[in-house]
């Protein structure tokens, strides 16, 4: 059975603890089995990897680590982090996400 979570792939979010706090970004995957979440440019760390067609000298490559769903928070269209809620959309009568701090729909 699928969980809805608050994040969903494509979303602008900001980091709002941990090591990576402050910084926004992208979210490129969520983790459901873990409740993490891969954001582009956020939780960077250090892999050693062996040469491949990718690398051919193989080295030290920066490479963006998941991160935990409650670390993250949606950033909503005037630019701000928001919670975020549902509820029922009247035209497609589908659940949607919405802002908490402005009412408007989250895409």
């Amino acid at each position: 059975m699928s969980r809805k979570f608050h994040v969903k792939k494509g979303d602008n979010v900001i980091v709002i603890a941990g090591d990576s706090k402050g910084q926004k970004g992208e979210v490129r995957e969520v983790l459901t089995d873990k409740n993490k979440a891969i954001v582009s440019g956020v939780n960077l760390i250090k892999k050693h990897t062996k040469p491949n067609a990718k690398h051919p000298q193989g080295g030290i490559v920066d490479v963006e680590a998941p991160i935990h769903l409650s670390n993250l928070m949606v950033i909503d269209a005037t630019g701000k982090p928001t919670r975020t809620g549902r509820q029922l959309d009247e035209k497609s009568n589908k659940s949607v996400r919405y802002s908490k701090k402005s009412g408007g729909i989250i895409k």
